[in-house]
């Protein structure tokens, strides 16, 4: 069952410059993921310090990996104290 994840991060402003070489990786680590389908994480333009993201993954098993490797990932130690509004969604191949 394909797991979906979305909605989007909130960056502190006085962070921007300081996250973006660790957020490139973490998107060019991600999306070389096994299993992982979509990655895009994109600020949004009318609000810099907010940026939209979705991902889709190939099952939970699949999702739970990046999950773990994130949480230890240059990305992860700078992020874990941004605000973060995301709905987890899963969807059958009959979907």
């Amino acid at each position: 069952m394909k797991v979906i994840q979305h909605g989007y991060i909130i960056v502190p402003p006085d962070q921007l410059v300081d996250i973006c070489c660790a957020l490139e990786t973490h998107i060019q680590e991600t999306r070389s993921e096994v299993g992982c389908l979509v990655f895009d994480v994109k600020a949004r333009k009318s609000e810099k310090n907010i940026f939209d993201v979705y991902e889709e993954f190939i099952d939970e098993a699949a999702f739970k990996f990046h999950q773990q490797r994130m949480k230890k990932s240059a990305w992860g130690q700078v992020s874990s104290a941004f605000e973060r509004h995301y709905t987890l969604q899963y969807e059958s191949e009959d979907d």
